[in-house]
This record gives C-alpha cells, structure tokens and sequence, in this order.
C-alpha cells in the first residue's frame, strides 16, 4: 500500500475536498467543477492532480468515461495509538495505517446486511437502541454468539443460550426475561459488529 506520506500534501487536500463532494453528492464533480472546488487555476492541472490520485488507487475512471472513487478512495487513518476510556494516554504519533470502513466491519460482504437496533434491550452489552448492527446472514450460530434471530416473523437480537436441550434467547438488560421459544425459531443471522453516529 503507498505510504500517505510519499503523496504530496496539497494533492491530499484536495483528495478530502473530493471525498466531502462525494459524501454530499455520491459523485465526483466534473473537471470543469473540480477547476472552482478545488480553486486550481487551469484544467490542465485538474488533469495532473487526476492522474496522480488515478496512479495511488483513489480515483480510476468507470466505463462511461466518468471519473469514479477508486479502490483507496473510502481509506480512513486508523491510528495507531489508542485512547483511554479512563484516564489519559500521551498523544504521539508513529505512523499510521489506512483501511476502509468496509474492510474492517465487514469480512463477508456477500452474506452482511446492515440492520438497525430498536430498543434497549442489549444496553448492558453496549448495544443502544439507534446503533446499526453489522449481521453475518446465516442460519446457524455458536452458543454465546449474538444473534439476530426470527420469532413469529419478527426480528429480535439476543445472546444465543442454551438450557437443558433448548436454545433460549438471553437479554443484556436486566428489565427483560430471556426468551424461551415454545415453537422452533431461525437464526437470521450473526452480530459481526456495530455502529453509531453522533
């Protein structure tokens, strides 16, 4: 992977202009609209800029002749210090990876679904109602996995137990009974991960 520090630092600039466009837009401005987004001066360096985000894997043009994100285009820093939940950590900086979102959510894009969470009833598992859950589709699971699993055509997400021969359902809040399903019930699927935005 090219190192971000090898790419010039105004052409990163830009490149974060062109990712904000994207994220309004969910497109790439045309050369013409890059020349005042950008405030270059010629398109003849709009081209030069273009070529060099095409030659690092950010940009690429798709079959219509459009300009279109390349591969490293959603790459975010992930840091590699950490941040305390309790007291301080030093602030330094010894290098940086990138990774995409998708890369480091989600590990089988064929078989994920993104579903989001009503209810509080997985709060003690840092599961709030409002998160989105990252869901590996698949019809079987590990006990302890948490699962999305399917009750009279309604979706619930539990931590998967077992008591005796029978799989039950088990809540992270206190205020909510585990469920124990008198008919058979499916797995939908396996929490592979979450999000939330603030």
């Amino acid at each position: 992977m090219t190192d971000f520090n090898k790419v010039h630092e105004s052409d990163i600039e830009k490149l974060g202009q062109l990712r904000d466009y994207f994220s309004t837009y969910r497109s790439l401005p045309s050369y013409s609209y890059m020349q005042t987004l950008l405030k270059v001066k010629s398109k003849n360096t709009v081209a030069q800029l273009v070529a060099r985000l095409k030659l690092m894997g950010f940009l690429e043009i798709a079959p219509d002749k459009k300009l279109s994100p390349g591969k490293r285009f959603f790459e975010r820093p992930l840091s590699s210090n950490t941040v305390q939940a309790g007291g301080f950590t030093a602030t330094y900086n010894d290098g940086v990876d990138y990774i995409t979102i998708d890369e480091y959510l989600v590990k089988k894009p064929s078989v994920t679904e993104l579903i989001p969470v009503k209810g509080d009833s997985m709060k003690d598992l840092g599961i709030l109602d409002g998160d989105t859950v990252i869901v590996e589709k698949r019809p079987f699971a590990n006990i302890g996995d948490i699962v999305v699993a399917i009750i009279d055509d309604k979706f619930t997400i539990k931590t998967l137990g077992k008591e005796k021969d029978m799989f039950v359902l088990i809540p992270a809040n206190k205020d909510f009974d585990i469920i124990r399903p008198k008919e058979q019930f499916a797995i939908y699927g396996v929490v592979a991960g979450q999000f939330r935005s603030y």
